[in-house]
């Protein structure tokens, strides 16, 4: 009896998993809807696991410091990564050289949500709808600006397909940050932002901004009498910004699991649904397979948009 036991102890040890603070790299600055959306989950994930799980910012190179360092940490559950699509699937497809790879080092614990993204104008543009992009940008020899948080991003690519499929005349100007995009569209120095709907949503409400349309393929619950731009008239015109948790590669396949689970039950509950609501992120509780294979997908989906409409960085 004696031997049985023993022999039992490791099993049981690792079913008790977490035994200390787990470590949620964010890869950005503290204050944005990734970072924030973050800090939410850890809250929920903390009374679930009964371990606190502390959010560490780690920002640089467009998220490629933070994500290496979860890369190269110990695949034992106790480091996880805040997985952002513009680092985890556009980064690869942009950066000639980058300090980690996707799919070979890290597993996925789970999806949290998708981020709907909107296009606004400035009122003074007369700018409604898509097809007043089209046709005024079409009228105007420099071309219409649009905003956007940075080169590379989710937002930039969205503006880069509408430009592609409409012949429009758009010029992509690069903000550090979408903050400042809409700071600049609030005070009339650019017409048009493609940004998080979280940022917009306060001036849209207001009428401060015009919004255009949304890239989700179903209107967004925060801004529901807004169309998409499926309805505008271009038809799979589905863009949205997501995040998730992912982690070392290796693992233990029962963390991963026991991680996805709460991941889920916390994504279910009325109040993360409601906050998560509030920064524009639509839950999308699933297994971590099928976050994976969406991962695959869109690592071969914006590889293309990225060669096909030759964004680069500068």
């Amino acid at each position: 009896m004696a031997v049985i036991a023993f022999i039992a102890l490791p099993a049981q040890a690792q079913s008790v998993y977490p035994v200390k603070p787990i470590r949620l790299v964010v890869p950005f600055t503290p204050g944005g809807v990734t970072d924030t959306s973050g800090r939410l989950i850890a809250e929920f994930l903390s009374k679930r696991l009964g371990q606190q799980v502390v959010v560490d910012n780690k920002p640089g190179a467009s998220g490629n410091i933070g994500t290496q360092q979860v890369s190269l940490a110990e695949p034992d559950g106790y480091t996880l990564l805040l997985a952002f699509d513009g680092t985890m699937v556009i980064n690869p497809n942009l950066f000639q050289k980058i300090p980690f790879n996707t799919l070979r080092d890290f597993t996925p614990v789970g999806k949290i949500g998708d981020a709907v993204l909107i296009l606004v104008a400035y009122p003074g543009t007369k700018i409604k709808t898509v097809k007043d992009v089209i046709d005024i940008s079409k009228q105007t020899p420099q071309g219409l600006a649009f905003g956007t948080s940075g080169a590379g991003g989710t937002p930039h690519i969205a503006g880069e397909i509408l430009k592609q499929r409409t012949g429009a005349n758009l010029i992509h100007v690069p903000y550090k940050g979408g903050g400042q995009a809409l700071t600049d569209v609030l005070g009339g120095n650019i017409p048009l932002v493609y940004t998080a709907i979280a940022g917009a949503v306060q001036y849209v409400k207001t009428g401060k901004l015009v919004p255009v349309a949304v890239s989700s393929a179903q209107r967004s619950k925060s801004l529901p009498e807004v169309p998409t731009f499926i309805e505008s008239g271009l038809p799979d015109f589905e863009i949205n910004s997501w995040v998730g948790i992912m982690a070392p590669s290796k693992t233990p396949k029962a963390i991963i699991e026991k991680l996805n689970t709460e991941l889920n039950f916390v994504l279910n509950e009325p109040e993360v649904k409601e906050r998560l609501g509030i920064l524009g992120i639509e839950p999308t509780p699933q297994s971590g397979e099928r976050f994976n294979e969406q991962i695959k997908r869109d690592l071969d989906r914006y590889g293309s948009i990225i060669k096909s409409t030759g964004i680069t960085l500068d």
